[in-house]
């Protein structure tokens, strides 16, 4: 039997009710989400840079998001992270995913974030188990 999922707001990377959490706000066009933000010193790892597990955390949840917000109830099962280059703490950026292959039971996605000049910050494939 699976777990209910409920989401009480207070999810780390998108929970409004959350006054910890990142609090990313997501869009979903054309079948990828996308959303902006700016991480303040609490999320850096080395001087002035934002910690790598920040930085899964924001493609997980993109990856999460992007099935949720089209129906399909997921759970990460699998995830891959490559990181390209440092995402300096106050600089904004973007977060895009979406879904590359859908199973019985395991959706695949892919997300980057990138600065908004295009520069590269990193790249996650995950493989989501569904909950319906």
């Amino acid at each position: 039997m699976k777990n209910k999922l409920e989401d009480d707001k207070h999810c780390f990377a998108c929970g409004e009710k959350n006054p910890n959490g990142l609090n990313l706000k997501f869009s979903l066009r054309d079948g990828k989400v996308f959303a902006e933000f700016i991480l303040h010193k609490t999320y850096q790892g080395y001087k002035d840079i934002v910690h790598g597990g920040i930085i899964s955390t924001l493609l997980d949840e993109a990856m999460v998001k992007v099935a949720l917000l089209q129906g399909v109830p997921v759970v990460t099962a699998e995830i891959t992270v490559r990181l390209k280059n440092p995402l300096m703490i106050g600089e904004k950026a973007i977060v895009e995913a979406h879904i590359t292959e859908k199973h019985r039971r395991i959706i695949e996605t892919s997300a980057i974030i990138k600065k908004l000049d295009g520069t590269l910050i990193a790249e996650g494939y995950a493989k989501l188990l569904r909950q319906d």
